[in-house]
This record gives C-alpha cells, structure tokens and sequence, in this order.
C-alpha cells in the first residue's frame, strides 16, 4: 500500500459512482452513463456481488451483459473499476459445496441468504476463488475501459473475519505449529497453567468456541492474528491473480482491446471506518493503494459509545470519518461515499443540505485521489430497498447527484501533491485485539482512546497521519502513540531513536503492560518503554463516572475517565498529580528530555481540554504551529497549499484569513454543511464561534 509519507505523485481529484447495471434494463444503461457524465463522473465500479449472473451453472459463464455495460460506459468517457465477485458466492456453490460456509462460536452455520457467508480457509472456497478470479481476469485483460481491481468486498462485514468450523480448526493448528514450533513453547508462551488449560498438542487446540466463562487471553489475541492472516493470505491470492494475468486479448470474447498490459490496472480492496478485526495495514501491503467506504451519519449511531448531536445526525463527526482518512494512507480512495439517507444505522436521517458535497472535499483535503458515491441508483430488490442513490429509484435525480456535480466541478482545475504532515499517530491492530479480550473496562474501547488525543489535534487545525508502529518516523518531529499495549524491545527501540535524533513523543496509559502472547510482563509498565519514559507504574485502576476523577497539570485541574495511573517518576519531571480518590497526591503526567527530543508520558485517559492541553504542550516542543481551538463542528485540512474549511455544524460560521488570501472556493462565511477552500496555512485562519 502507499505510503503517505513517501508519495510524491500529483492528482486531479475524481468523482465517481457505483453502479449496478444487472439490476436495471439494457435500454437504461445508455441513459445512465449520460447522466453519469453529466454530473462529472469519472469512474465507475462495477460487478462485487455479480457471481451468480457471469456463472448462473457451473462453467457456463456469461460476460456477454457485463461487456455490454462496460463498452456503454466506456464509449461515454468513464473509467471502469472491476470487483472480483467472491463475497457473494452462488447458491449452486452452496449446494454443491456446504463445506465453504462459516460457522459462529457455537456452532451454528452462517448460511446462504445474504452476503460474505464463506470461510477464508475453505480449500474448496480458495480453488472456487482461484477458478473465478483468473476467468474475470483474463477476460478483462487488455480493455482499453478498465483502469483496476477491487478485491471482494468489505472483507470481514457482519463480523465474518473470524470463523470457527473446522477448516479454520485445522489451519489454526498449522498456523501455531508454524509460530510456535513445540506445544511447550505454546504452553509456556500463553501461560496455560491457569485453570489447567495445557495442550499435550498442536492438535489439542481449537478455535475459541463457546465456553461458560471467559476464554484465555492469549488463545483470543492468536486466535485474532491467525484469522487475520487468513484474510491476508486470501487477499494475496487474488491479488496475485489480477497481477499476473495475460495482458493480451487472447478470449475470443474479451471486452475490448487496447490495454496490452495488465500491469496498468491497479489492485485495491474497500475497508470499512473504525473495523477492528481486521489490520488494514497488513492487507494493504499487497494493494497498489486502499480503498475504504465512508458513512458519516450512520458511524456515528453504531461505532462509538457517545450518543449523537443534531449536528452529527445530519453531517457526522468530523474526527471520526477523517481518522479513517488518514488510517488509509495517501493517495486513497472512498470507494463508497453516503449519498443520502441509508438503510443499515438504527435510524436514516436525510443527511443536510450540501453534506454530500462536503464528504467529498473532506476525503480529498485528507489525500483521497477519486470518491465513488454508493450507488448510482435506489435498489428496488433486496436488503438495501432504503440504502439512497445519486438517482431515485424512478430514475429522477436525488439529493446526492447535485452535491456530487458540485464536488466534480470543484475539483475539476485541481491538480493535487499528497498531504505533507509533521505530526503521526500510531495504530495498531494487535493492541485492539489484546485489550478487547481483557478491557478491564467496559468504556475502554482502543480507538476511542487514541480518538481522544487525534480530536484534540484536529480541533488544533493539525493534519495528522495514522500509521502503523512500524512505519519510518523520521519525518515527523511529533508522534502519539496511544496505548501501546504489547510494546517490545524492538518497538521501544525504534521510539528512542526517534526521541534522541529530535523527535517529540507523548506515550500513553497502558502502554508496555503485556508481552506480545498477551502475558502480564515480568517487569512494570511501560516495560521496555520504561527507560524511555523515566518513570513506572506503581498502581492503576479503572473508573465508572460516579467516581470523581481529577488531575493537575501545570497549575490547572482537569478531569479524565476510565482509566487511572499513578507513576513512580524515577528519571522524568512530574507535570501533573492525581487530586481526587486513592491516587490524589500521586503522579499522573510526566516529561524527560532524551537526546534533541522530549517524551511525556499521560497516565490517565484525558477529557476534551486535558487533552488540548498535553497535546499543545507537545505541538509547541515539536515546533509545530496551530489554529486557536476550533468547534467541535468545523475543522481545517491542508493539502498542497490550499486549507479546507469544513463546516459539519448547523449554523454559518466567520472564519478570519490573512489579508492577502484568495478564497477558491466560498468565501469567509461557510454555510452549515458546508466548505471553503482558501490558499493559506491552517494556523494562520481562526473561526468566530457562536
């Protein structure tokens, strides 16, 4: 996958749309690509739940309608973007093979009936997959109209990442042998003592079905790690696939002629917003760029503990989509943008007046290079009758077609660098799934905790890159690096590099507290991050709301949540103190220069203005400028000169720029759901609040 911080290549931002022709007459589809055109689209994808139509009986396959739909769109001047069609496989395939589909924890068969229904590590599936993938493939190899490949579909939606049937029994067991080599290096590794859970072998070991209590940690996180791998693996599979098909129009019926080299198509896959059984990062290291689906007011009804506001019902939470965003790197794509109301959140509010459109310019301010609405048309069959599309199901425009020509024409004269930021986030998936095994709190969800401190520097007008721990930081001179859980040796090695040749580092609770089999280490928290910090963790505790819990921190008091630590500060400076409960008087906060750099260490989970203020504090050693604190409901975003002002609120805002600004798009008065685009840095511009 790209790497936002290495990406130099220039873009011209596209709008897209995705589009369904098998559920609509022929004679339609001359219409809709005019109409596609008209608006300003320029790409469209095509073909992700098509199975069942290009092979209605085994090896009887028919490419004949779906050639048909992409000569009419191409001959209208738009890209094709294909979808290999594995996340819904036929009902022939079911019958013939049962053996393909999942099974829950206890058991129960998840069958056919709607969609991602199969086991990653069916044999039977993976050959079925080969069979289909190479078939599309090589059809498609040289038409001039399609420009990629989209694998599947949302893998692991409807929590089908992990699955328990005995295909995934037996690859688990392969998948430990190969890790662990000995059960007793297993045995010693998870600590299976406890409760006299050893294994006398690999082949004693199943998946983590259903039990009275709670299951070992350890067995949870590997069991985590082995399902996601299985995602990754069937991803390379595919990818391999569309990579090293023939270039050449060799299918007597191929669809078209001109593009002699199948190199050219690029290879993505569309993630979902805040998935957690799922590393992004992994999959993406054999896609050519990710792709993710966006849909702001549906998150923030199911992805968050929070309720949400009018405002965010309407147009979302800004800091909520953008992480997203920035988690996927630059250049990327929406490959599913909300285009109105939608079916699946608890409730369908129509989204405000101008929404869709923001939702564009929002991807594109954070990096994205094209955003596809989903979908072209409202369904009239099936479970997504209520799902909205840029056209009503009559055929008459909807909202969303309106706000999609506005986002077009915008971005029309734009040719775009990718974001340059100073300031990373770490993200990592294997500490979510440690610390979703044993919460030690029911409010403690890993994202919301990182979100916390990625809000504050987005109410701050700082552009932020989310990126794996893994990932080269020598380019910023800030980095958060939220709960890092399992950290090791290797990790906190790689940090103190970065600290002593002048980066800034803010590390946070619960950091450096398991080994990476998810054991509690032998030493204290943060562990091999204890040098580094200066300080230990003596005691913690997890906090409901009906306990008081405040700190001090340089002279104010502030209130935190959740999650307590009080430290022993044995090399660093204490720059905030527990004041309420058991803890008050002891060390929450502390910093320690190292090297040409700093690191501060946060022991509790910091509410809003606790949170702005340690993460100023950081901002200002790393010498990085920013806005005065905005509202919740407008934010900045900066690419390649130009700042994106972003109104998710319901109410105009003032926004103050430097006299010798030139507004591009709008102008100082940004109406509710609304954008403007101004050629000045964020730190530079200030909104009048209400």
């Amino acid at each position: 996958m790209t790497d936002s911080t290495s990406s130099t290549e220039r873009a011209t931002p596209r709008v897209g749309v995705c589009y369904f022709p098998e559920h609509w007459p022929r004679e339609r589809w001359a219409t809709d690509a005019e109409q596609m055109v008209e608006a300003g689209l320029e790409v469209v994808r095509l073909a992700e739940f098509s199975w069942a139509r290009l092979e209605p009986t085994r090896g009887d396959f028919d490419f004949e309608w779906l050639d048909a739909a992409v000569e009419t769109l191409g001959e209208a001047g738009l890209d094709v973007v294909l979808c290999t069609p594995t996340a819904t496989p036929p009902k022939w395939l079911v019958d013939e093979h049962p053996d393909i589909l999942q099974e829950e924890p206890d058991g129960t068969v998840r069958g056919f009936g709607s969609r991602r229904h199969y086991c990653f590590n069916s044999p039977t599936y993976r050959e079925e997959t080969e069979r289909v993938v190479e078939r599309m493939a090589e059809h498609y190899a040289g038409n001039p109209h399609v420009v990629g490949w989209q694998t599947d579909n949302e893998y692991g939606c409807h929590d089908t990442v992990r699955c328990y049937c005995d295909d995934c029994a037996r690859a688990f067991r392969s998948w430990l042998e190969d890790r662990y080599e000995s059960v007793d290096a297993l045995n010693d590794a998870w600590g299976t003592t406890f409760w006299s859970q050893r294994y006398h072998s690999f082949e004693a070991v199943d998946p983590p079905r259903h039990t009275p209590a709670e299951h070992h940690p350890s067995r949870l996180l590997d069991y985590a790690r082995f399902s996601n791998d299985s995602v990754v693996d069937y991803n390379r599979l595919q990818a391999k696939i569309l990579r090293d098909a023939d270039g050449g129009d060799d299918d007597a019926d191929a669809g078209g002629d001109g593009n002699d080299d199948a190199d050219e198509w690029f290879v993505t896959h569309n993630f979902m917003g805040d998935f957690g059984t799922l590393d992004s990062h992994a999959v993406g290291e054999d896609l050519d760029f990710a792709s993710w689906d966006s849909y702001p007011t549906g998150f923030v009804q199911d992805r968050r503990e929070d309720a949400a506001s009018a405002a965010e019902l309407r147009a979302g939470d800004p800091d909520e989509v953008s992480m997203n965003h920035d988690r996927y790197g630059a250049p990327f794509w929406v490959m599913e943008q909300q285009p109105g109301d939608v079916n699946w959140p608890p409730y369908a509010p129509q989204p405000a007046e101008g929404a869709m459109a923001l939702w564009a310019h929002q991807a594109v301010a954070h990096g994205a290079n094209a955003v596809l609405y989903f979908r072209w048309r409202r369904c009239r069959e099936g479970q997504e009758q209520y799902h909205a599309g840029l056209r009503r199901h009559d055929g008459s425009a909807d909202r969303g077609y309106a706000d999609a020509r506005e986002a077009a024409d915008a971005f029309d004269d734009l040719d775009l660098a990718p974001p340059d930021r100073r300031v990373a986030l770490l993200d990592d998936f294997e500490h979510e799934w440690a610390l979703s095994a044993q919460p030690h709190a029911p409010d403690f969800d890993y994202w919301t905790h990182a979100r916390t401190y990625y809000r504050a520097l987005r109410a701050r007008g700082v552009d932020v890159d989310v990126v794996h721990p893994d990932a080269d930081l020598s380019a910023y001179d800030a980095v958060v690096a939220p709960t890092l859980y399992l950290a090791d040796d290797a990790l906190a090695g790689r940090l103190a590099a970065f600290v002593e040749s002048g980066g800034h580092l803010l590390a946070t609770i619960r950091s450096g507290v398991k080994t990476p089999a998810n054991q509690l280490r032998e030493d204290l928290a943060p562990g091999p991050l204890t040098e580094l910090v200066g300080a230990t963790v003596d005691r913690h505790e997890s906090l409901p709301e009906t306990l008081d819990a405040e700190v001090s921190y340089r002279g104010d008091t502030y209130g935190f949540r959740t999650f307590g630590e009080w430290l022993s500060a044995d090399a660093a400076t204490v720059r905030g103190r527990h004041e309420s409960g058991v803890a008050a008087g002891e060390p929450a906060i502390v910093d320690r220069e190292v090297g040409d750099g700093s690191v501060v260490y946060c022991g509790v989970w910091p509410e809003e203005a606790l949170a702005d203020a340690v993460a100023t504090d950081l901002l200002d050693r790393a010498d990085v400028a920013y806005s005065d604190r905005l509202p919740d409901t407008a934010r900045f975003a900066h690419r390649d000169g130009r700042t994106w002002v972003l109104n998710f609120g319901l109410d105009p805002i003032s926004v103050s720029a430097p006299d010798d600004a030139t507004w591009t798009v709008g102008g100082p008065t940004v109406e509710p759901a609304g954008v403007a685009v101004v050629d000045a840095p964020s730190a530079r511009l200030s909104v009048e609040r209400d």
